[in-house]
């Protein structure tokens, strides 16, 4: 599994909380891929921001400051993946 992120897409952050059960997927997905999508796009901000309670949810920002976010509550790690494939589109 290979991502390139770059292009339009200029940062990406994901929130989840460190114990809900609604962030496991999340945390999963960071525990398998972080490592192995900042090796490949290693200049590439990928910002990861933990909050106690919170929903998890992933932001895209692009060029001129638009945003697009994805809700990843309850979310599998592949449905993650999937949803930040999405926003990298």
């Amino acid at each position: 599994m290979s991502i390139r992120l770059g292009g339009a897409l200029k940062e990406l952050r994901i929130h989840l909380c460190q114990t809900s059960k609604q962030s496991a997927g999340v945390r999963e997905f960071i525990q398998q891929n972080y490592v192995k999508i900042k090796h490949d796009n290693p200049g590439f901000p990928i910002l990861i921001r933990e909050c106690s309670g919170i929903q998890p949810r992933v932001w895209a920002r692009y060029e001129r400051g638009v945003e697009h976010s994805t809700s990843l509550t309850n979310l599998s790690a592949g449905d993650v993946l999937s949803a930040v494939k999405q926003l990298i589109k």
